[in-house]
């Protein structure tokens, strides 16, 4: 169990990392969403790469910060049921959730996204739009997205398990379910 727990340790890190990625990249489209429209409506010029970057962004945000949201625990849940289970029962509840619908769903999204962005990267497309950007870098986002959710996924799989053998990992493990910090 040492060991995967070590994966588990490593995989919180890089979500982490991802994490403060997908931040600083709300930040950068908040920038260039204000930058945009100033310059739209103060100079009359517009473009549509800034509008590409932004949704570019916007996918970097989502797709490189799920994983760490799943490791926070505050992805949308539905706490009809939950919150009135033991903690044992949550435990059971999230593995198998992670291991019949999570695991599953996160690797076939992940395994589908790779060839619809190694198109994208061998024809070097671009955007139809005039002024457009290439289109790989964010094709990317999607299988590494994935990707990253499905590890994530595993980490806390090895956690949940675990604790039910009765096993503290030293990251925190978030079971009950509460109101996602605003």
């Amino acid at each position: 169990m040492g060991a995967l727990l070590g994966f588990s340790r490593a995989m919180d890190k890089v979500s982490n990392g991802f994490g403060v990625i997908a931040s600083w990249l709300v930040l950068l489209a908040c920038v260039v969403s204000a930058g945009n429209a100033v310059v739209r409506y103060g100079v009359n010029y517009s473009s549509n790469a800034w509008l590409e970057v932004q949704w570019y962004f916007f996918a970097g945000i989502v797709m490189l910060g799920a994983s760490q949201t799943l490791l926070r625990n505050e992805h949308v849940r539905v706490d009809l049921v939950f919150g009135n289970l033991s903690e044992r029962a949550r435990l059971w509840v999230d593995i198998l959730g992670i291991i019949f619908f999570l695991l599953p769903a996160m690797a076939l999204l992940a395994w589908m996204t790779w060839p619809f962005f190694l198109d994208s990267y061998l024809r070097a497309e671009e955007s139809s739009n005039a002024g457009g950007l290439i289109r790989w870098p964010v094709k990317l986002l999607l299988p590494v997205g994935f990707a990253l959710l499905t590890l994530q996924g595993l980490s806390e799989l090895i956690k949940r398990i675990a604790l039910l053998r009765g096993i503290r990992p030293e990251t925190e493990v978030v079971v009950d379910y509460h109101r996602p910090e605003q």
